[in-house]
């Protein structure tokens, strides 16, 4: 595991996201969790099978218990999920795009970059930009999407956190809709993990629903 974290450490140096610091008030410390990929089958003591799911690598996380405890919670609504659905189901195009490394492209104030502060075995190190396991991550983040594509949101596209579905009722309007949100990504430097995203396609699946022109 040890050389899982320097493996992540070097990377985030590397990337600008982390940086070398002092100890300080706030230290959180490092954890290191399987991501969890498919399902196969295993036999137990019994040799019976039994479904389990694969680990395919694992990521390091930081437990920022007590700075979310002592944290005034950020109640910024996300949007229904089952309105939002309605709104995309029934049209003839659609782009999927998903954000890329979500909550990293949102910087950190630099009077509070302290206070995300965590060591492991080699040093301690915070974050230039928002880290995952913040409380008032999920709120900040889709705050700023809204912010970002403003009147788009409901008129030509929504944006649930780092998922954006824009849609069109023709080829030439999906994609001139397309355009106008690609605009407002490049004027905020919006980075996009092209290989998520999907360009005119006629259905597709977002949060584990199949949308399309026959609806949801």
């Amino acid at each position: 595991m040890e050389a899982v974290v320097r493996a992540e450490i070097v990377k985030l140096l590397d990337a600008g996201i982390i940086f070398a610091i002092s100890d300080r008030e706030w230290v959180s410390p490092t954890q290191v969790v399987p991501k969890k990929g498919g399902m196969t089958v295993v036999p137990n003591k019994k040799n019976e099978l039994i479904p389990m799911r694969m680990v395919t690598g694992y990521r390091v996380c930081i437990d920022y218990q007590r700075q979310n405890d002592a944290t005034r919670k950020d109640h910024f609504p996300l949007p229904f999920i089952n309105q939002m659905l309605e709104r995309l189901a029934g049209h003839e195009f659609y782009c999927f795009l998903d954000e890329m490394s979500e909550y990293f492209q949102i910087p950190i104030a630099p009077e509070d970059q302290a206070k995300t502060t965590f060591s492991y075995p080699f040093g301690t190190f915070a974050y230039r930009r928002i880290p995952f396991r913040l409380c008032n991550a999920p709120a900040t983040f889709q705050r700023c999407m809204l912010a970002i594509f403003d009147r788009l949101v409901g008129e030509i596209m929504e944006a649930f956190m780092d998922d954006f579905s824009v849609y069109g009722d023709s080829f030439s309007h999906c994609l001139h809709n397309l355009e106008l949100v690609l605009k407002r990504c490049e004027e905020t430097n919006l980075a996009l993990s092209w290989e998520k995203c999907h360009f005119m396609v006629r259905e597709g699946i977002l949060l584990g629903h199949k949308i399309s022109k026959m609806g949801i």
